[in-house]
């Protein structure tokens, strides 16, 4: 039988087309399937916010991944979509984004009238934590990271503008400069502000103020991890008992692109001492 090489390639440009598409499918599959068997479990609606650095498909440009308003339309539409009475499970994995669309996503959970938990198996920075705020309770892996919500301008935090601002004579303050320490004492209020409505459902007054003042105050850096122990004194109400189902789901959820891993193990639980390689005697 004669065989057009003009036909193999074809069935492997169709077949290199078709397969991320069948991937990608199977992919979604398998989340559907964690994400009913984590409901039936729960008694919960379940709305993941994850966010993956993704990558172009035709240039290969990573693109790192943001809480923006399709996020907060489409978290909405789920909230909307769930009985009143129904707890809402989100599993939040994100380094912030948009304060507008995470301070929209936290009044709707905060508005929710079901029981509203937020799990945290890695991080959730900034806006993410802003959203975590809502929550009745946070479960977060012993060593995920919360983080400050003070607002950004550019490239530079508004706390540290307004700062700079006021160690100069006024004379010797450009007027671009003026207008933006305006723009970031009403920044740093507005989220102040957010804040403090979001805690003052669950903590007393004084507390939630304290508790928006330090993560607005600028007191850390932006990116400064706030830890379990460190959450709990803040005044967050964390738990650290994270379903084994939180970590299997994160894993449908791989980091895009075909680069190298940079980190590589055996997939397999460990419940005993490794076995020794041949040859080796273990020690008396």
């Amino acid at each position: 039988m004669h065989v057009n090489l003009s036909d193999l390639l074809w069935v492997f440009f169709i077949i290199s087309f078709l397969q991320p598409v069948l991937a990608r499918a199977l992919q979604q599959a398998a989340r559907l399937r964690v994400f009913q068997q984590l409901e039936r479990s729960r008694g919960s609606r379940v709305i993941a916010l994850i966010h993956r650095e993704e990558t172009m498909s035709l240039l290969g440009f990573p693109i790192v991944r943001y809480i923006d308003i399709q996020d907060s339309e489409e978290v909405l539409r789920a909230i909307r979509l769930t009985p009143p009475d129904l707890p809402i499970d989100v599993i939040l994995h994100t380094p912030g984004g948009l304060v507008l669309a995470a301070e929209q996503i936290a009044s709707a959970l905060g508005d929710h009238h079901g029981r509203v938990t937020v799990f945290v198996p890695h991080y959730a920075m900034s806006g993410g934590t802003l959203i975590a705020l809502a929550a009745d309770e946070i479960v977060m892996d012993p060593h995920a990271v919360l983080g400050p919500v003070d607002p950004q301008l550019g490239q530079h935090p508004a706390v540290s503008v307004l700062a700079a601002v006021a160690r100069k004579p006024i004379e010797r303050v450009d007027d671009e400069t003026l207008i933006l320490a305006d723009v970031a004492q009403k920044a740093l209020q507005q989220v102040r502000r957010a804040v403090a409505v979001l805690t003052a459902r669950r903590l007393p007054a004084d507390r939630a103020q304290a508790l928006a003042d330090a993560l607005t105050s600028g007191q850390w850096t932006h990116d400064y991890p706030i830890a379990v122990a460190e959450a709990r004194e803040l005044g967050f109400t964390v738990s650290t008992e994270m379903p084994r189902v939180i970590y299997d789901l994160m894993q449908l959820y791989p980091q895009s692109g075909r680069r190298r891993p940079s980190v590589e193990y055996v997939p397999l639980p460990y419940r005993a001492p490794a076995t020794p390689l041949p040859g080796k005697r273990e020690p008396r």
